[in-house]
């Protein structure tokens, strides 16, 4: 829920203003963006061209109380600025950002080659490469950030990841489930100490805009330091969700998963890949049941393709797979079950 004094409007002048993009009466038009729930996003068209802007939300909206600090702004535009440095390709042009206000500009993406990768992967073809273009990017990133040089000043944010991810999606599914609880803990505090690479702890679908074959990855406000595992892992299980959901592309959507981990393979060289690849093959199955049961389940899902899930990851948490090849067999030989 919003903040009651908080106007859209006169905060993206006032941001409009602050950052030197024009003044306040260049303002020509604000719409409200949906489809997030932790920030107010608008498109706002100025007199000489269209930005997008983006504000924190103190209160998340989802259905359970989910609260965040709005600092974590501030980690959201370091993560943009950094992967843009590491890969300017997949970049956007981005315009400052507001201390006071905990709001940011930046390029409005749009045109006829872009599109939102979550909508081309709910209906239509799915568009091939495109989950592979995105495991190599992100393994870029990791890659890069795990080196000695890299700048790790902005990303010092444990306590922010514990309160976006860690406790709604693990802590949370954990209580739910006593007889899960003791190996989903186990892992949460594993992802809690870690800072091996720089994390951007959303990696969904509706985060990345493709132009062309090349993903832009938004929404940055979980960025930290931390275990390379949590972002392969969150987006094989939208991958994997997204396949239950479409029987007439669970094959294709699988390979998809599948390419997605051959990318991102393929730029481990801080660690073992055999060890990171089964500490992902454990966390997917637990991030599933979190879609279900933690803060904020999939919208997608029928009841029964909910329980289906709850009952595969349940599982998968007791008897968990060694490898990603293994976990996606298994998740393949479930799903075919489920359809017959």
């Amino acid at each position: 829920m919003s903040n009651p004094d908080f106007n859209l409007e006169t905060q993206c002048a006032a941001l409009v203003t602050e950052l030197g993009l024009g003044r306040a009466d260049d303002v020509v038009l604000v719409e409200q963006l949906t489809g997030g729930v932790a920030s107010d996003i608008a498109k706002v068209i100025l007199k000489d061209r269209t930005i997008c802007v983006k504000f924190a939300l103190r209160k998340l909206k989802v259905e359970e109380d989910w609260f965040a600090p709005v600092h974590r702004n501030k980690a959201e535009y370091a993560w943009l600025s950094a992967a843009a440095a590491i890969a300017p390709e997949a970049a956007l042009q981005l315009h400052g950002r507001s201390e006071a206000r905990n709001g940011f500009a930046m390029e409005f993406l749009d045109g006829p080659n872009q599109f939102l990768l979550k909508d081309a992967l709910m209906q239509g073809p799915v568009p091939l490469g495109a989950a592979a273009s995105v495991g190599g990017l992100v393994g870029r990133i990791h890659a890069t950030s795990a080196k000695p040089g890299f700048d790790r000043t902005a990303f010092a944010n444990r306590a922010d990841f514990d309160a976006l991810r860690l406790d709604p999606y693990l802590r949370f599914t954990a209580a739910r489930h006593p007889a899960a609880a003791g190996r989903i803990m186990q892992v949460l505090d594993g992802l809690y100490e870690a800072e091996t690479v720089l994390v951007h702890g959303d990696v969904s679908p509706k985060n990345i805009i493709m132009r062309g074959s090349v993903p832009v990855i938004l929404d940055a406000e979980c960025a930290t330091m931390g275990d390379a595992s949590f972002d392969p892992a969150f987006c094989l299980n939208h991958l994997v969700l997204k396949a239950l959901y479409r029987s007439d592309a669970r094959r294709t959507l699988l390979e998809e998963a599948a390419d997605f981990w051959d990318h991102y393979r393929d730029q481990i060289d801080w660690e073992d890949p055999a060890a990171l690849a089964s500490r992902v093959a454990i966390l997917v199955p637990m991030l599933m049941l979190a879609r279900v049961d933690g803060k904020s389940p999939v919208e997608y899902l029928t009841n029964a393709q909910t329980e289906h899930v709850r009952s595969v990851a349940l599982d998968l948490i007791h008897r968990p797979p060694k490898t990603i090849a293994e976990f996606l067999d298994q998740i393949t030989d479930q799903f075919e079950r489920q359809h017959e």
